[in-house]
């Protein structure tokens, strides 16, 4: 099974990718996001809400006894301590809840699974994948992108830098991605827009995603792509040998391009955008 890492940055352009994704293609996503919520609930049998309480107190809790997170964000802002025993919490629970899904959809047999986090680099996931995706846009796009969503009610330009300084700037992950999809808006604006699937993404963002999405199909295409991925679900020893010699390759290429520090932005989404070469 392949496993894609799907990142990107705030108003780059990840979620549309998302929904393309899984609404057009029909491709099993994992959102860690979404994971995130499901482990601190009440409920759930991670127990990850208890632990939180047991460090941080009962006063992060609402009065129906879910968490509060407001009032844990303020807890743990500007405190680097606090805000890694909360990240040793609840990443915990979250990578278990991943490999579990992982491994369910290994067993259904399952060709391609996409994980999808706008922190996979940051928290070191990327280092799982057999494959890295990064939806690119200029940090320019990014902040009119950010104005221009909730009109005037929305963030203000200081707000806005503010946040887009709280992230790793998207250059930074460029030299992780194995593709890159360009969703800068020198390209979009000048497409229209497909509303009914996508979330409204361009035709040329939509064109990349399926594009992708075929040469993700075509690895395991075919006789000899058949055969491969069946000796991989149903010989469990070559599946593995075959995933580290992957993983293993691919570190070896982020650390080529770590190194590469001559390479422009521009660069480095040309050589890595689908369609390519």
């Amino acid at each position: 099974m392949l496993i894609v890492g799907l990142t990107g940055g705030i108003a780059s352009g990840k979620s549309t990718v998302s929904s393309l994704l899984q609404d057009k293609h029909h491709l099993p996503l994992i959102d860690l996001d979404l994971l995130a919520r499901e482990v601190v609930r009440p409920t759930d049998s991670s127990r990850t809400l208890s632990k939180l309480v047991a460090h941080f107190g009962s006063g992060i809790l609402q009065e129906d006894g879910t968490l509060d997170r407001p009032v844990l964000g303020r807890l743990v802002f500007g405190n680097e301590q606090e805000r890694k025993v909360l990240n040793a919490i609840t990443h915990r629970a979250i990578r278990k809840r991943m490999a579990w899904t992982l491994l369910w959809n290994w067993v259904k047999g399952v060709k391609v699974t996409v994980v999808d986090t706008p922190l996979l680099i940051e928290a070191g996931l990327w280092r799982w994948c057999g494959e890295l995706v990064v939806v690119w846009c200029s940090p320019e796009d990014q902040l009119s992108r950010m104005l221009s969503r909730d009109g005037p009610k929305g963030l203000t330009e200081d707000e806005a830098q503010s946040r887009l300084s709280s992230q790793w700037p998207l250059r930074s992950k460029l030299p992780y991605a194995d593709v890159v999809l360009d969703n800068s808006s020198a390209l979009t604006s000048s497409s229209s827009t497909s509303p009914s699937e996508g979330g409204g993404a361009s035709e040329i963002l939509t064109a990349q995603v399926g594009d992708l999405v075929r040469s993700w199909r075509g690895y395991y295409g075919g006789v000899f792509g058949t055969l491969y991925w069946l000796a991989e679900w149903l010989v469990p020893p070559f599946g593995l040998l075959m995933a580290a010699l992957t993983l293993v390759s691919r570190w070896g290429k982020v650390k080529t391009r770590l190194r590469e520090s001559e390479e422009s932005d521009q660069q480095a989404v040309e050589r890595r955008s689908i369609g390519s070469g």
